[in-house]
């Protein structure tokens, strides 16, 4: 059993949709990031960042894992899914993992804030983060013409870039109409079961609770 610890975020739906779509059961345990849970003592002792997700392996000696990408990591070498076994292709989804992690999150992250939540509102840093994720969009686009998934198969690249992408509007990027391989890409994915279930692992809160909940965030 893992118990995971998560919010409705891209990067907590991260693991929601691999659990699901690896078929592993698990224990919801949706923190209130507005209320600062998050930073209590007894989620540090889980995550010493005092960020979700977070999981705790009940088969593995109480094992927790924190930080999205470890988990994914995580989950696909228990299972043997979700990651090819061979040096290639193992290293192909780190990769476009990590250029999830180290890209896409951060970037669109901040475009979120300095669109969404951010007061004054700043527009040299609105700028500056839409473009560099659009950017980091047609670097996708690129790479899926002609591919189905982001490596040789669905893999937990997909997975983790997926939760992001789909909020695309929410974060002030201009329509991907044009990027016609990164559209065909998020259907494919917004058609899968998993993905679906995975991304309601919890339910969105509603728009206005959730600017209220960042801008409360963002002071402390």
């Amino acid at each position: 059993m893992i118990e995971l610890y998560t919010a409705a975020t891209p990067n907590g739906y991260k693991v929601s949709i691999a659990l699901e779509e690896l078929g592993l059961p698990y224990d919801l345990h949706a923190l209130e990031l507005g209320a600062n849970e998050q930073r209590e003592e007894w989620f540090l002792r889980i995550n010493p960042n005092g960020r979700i997700p977070a999981i705790i392996d009940r088969d593995a000696g109480d094992l927790a894992v924190f930080e999205s990408g470890a988990i994914l990591i995580y989950l696909a070498e228990k299972t043997g899914k979700l990651m090819p076994s061979d040096a290639r292709g193992r290293s192909e989804v780190l990769q476009w993992l990590m250029f999830q992690m180290g890209g896409v999150g951060p970037m669109q992250g901040q475009a979120t804030v300095f669109h969404r939540y951010f007061e004054p509102r700043l527009p040299a840093a609105v700028e500056r983060y839409r473009n560099e994720t659009t950017r980091l969009y047609r670097v996708l686009d690129r790479r899926l013409q002609g591919r189905e998934w982001l490596c040789s198969a669905y893999s937990i690249a997909d997975i983790a870039t997926w939760p992001w992408i789909r909020r695309y509007d929410w974060s002030g990027i201009p329509d991907v109409e044009d990027l016609e391989h990164l559209r065909a890409w998020m259907d494919r994915m917004a058609a899968r079961p998993a993905c679906a279930r995975g991304v309601t692992r919890p339910p969105s809160p509603r728009r206005t609770e959730v600017i209220d909940m960042a801008r409360k965030m963002l002071v402390r």
